[in-house]
């Protein structure tokens, strides 16, 4: 296929980038990433609810993950700052009776002091200092996150050069925070895991919806780049990159 033919099918790609909630179903099939991590997320928070703990997920995106807790209604409370997921979960979660309300800003949650027996956050912002004010004496946070050498390799193949978006978010120093704000280590490990795109307009989409970590990338000013990744993926069969996670169960002490 001549480069000007690809350039139609990827800028194609660009122009329907968007999404709801955190619904990644427009490439499935195109593209696989490996979550095989070595905790599960949603079998840590299990073992530890109860229904009659209250429970906070801060950054919920669309809600979709809290929901699948199914939780009580009454007892669950959920944050959220992107306006066209808070309008989502104005539509799903707040008519079902759970706690919503908008924040953008880790530091500033407005709940009360010891408002929550759990606090969840997957590939949310955080601040220690502010769950341990949000946390009840005993109190568990448990995270996963999106760690700072996420899709490294996908990123400079594009944009070379470019600094991390949150240089910081690392297992290391967030465990050494948490302590710092006087919690109990639970749990606090690492992965890296393998990502692949098996078509580059599959990376086009992803690339313009997880703008903080391809920050000005286009089309038109990647083209040539696209172009190379799209010979790699003829010679290898797929580009390939690496997930970072890590995760977190720290307890406020009684």
């Amino acid at each position: 296929m001549k480069p000007e033919e690809w350039r139609k099918i990827w800028e194609k790609e660009e122009s329907i980038a968007q999404i709801k909630g955190w619904d990644f179903s427009h490439i499935h099939g195109r593209y696989e990433e490996e979550e095989a991590l070595p905790w599960d997320y949603e079998a840590l928070i299990r073992e530890l609810l109860s229904d009659e703990r209250k429970l906070l997920d801060y950054d919920t995106g669309g809600g979709e993950f809290l929901l699948s807790l199914q939780h009580p209604y009454e007892n669950t409370s959920a944050t959220e700052g992107y306006p066209p997921n808070v309008q989502l979960c104005r539509e799903t979660l707040t008519p079902l009776g759970i706690d919503l309300r908008e924040c953008s800003d880790a530091s500033h949650v407005p709940f009360d002091d010891n408002s929550f027996d759990i606090i969840i956050n997957r590939h949310g912002d955080f601040d220690p200092s502010e769950i341990k004010r949000l946390l009840k004496a005993g109190g568990y946070f448990i995270t996963q996150q999106v760690g700072s050498e996420n899709d490294r390799e996908l990123v400079e193949a594009v944009l070379p050069g470019l600094e991390k978006p949150f240089p910081h978010n690392n297992l290391k120093e967030q465990q050494e925070a948490f302590e710092k704000a006087g919690f109990e280590m639970i749990r606090a490990e690492e992965a890296f895991c393998p990502i692949r795109f098996f078509d580059v307009g599959a990376f086009v989409w992803f690339a313009r919806i997880i703008q903080w970590e391809f920050p000005g990338f286009s089309v038109d000013s990647c083209f040539d780049r696209l172009l190379k990744l799209q010979e790699t993926l003829e010679t290898d069969g797929a580009i390939n990159g690496t997930i970072h996670r890590f995760l977190i169960v720290a307890r406020k002490p009684l």
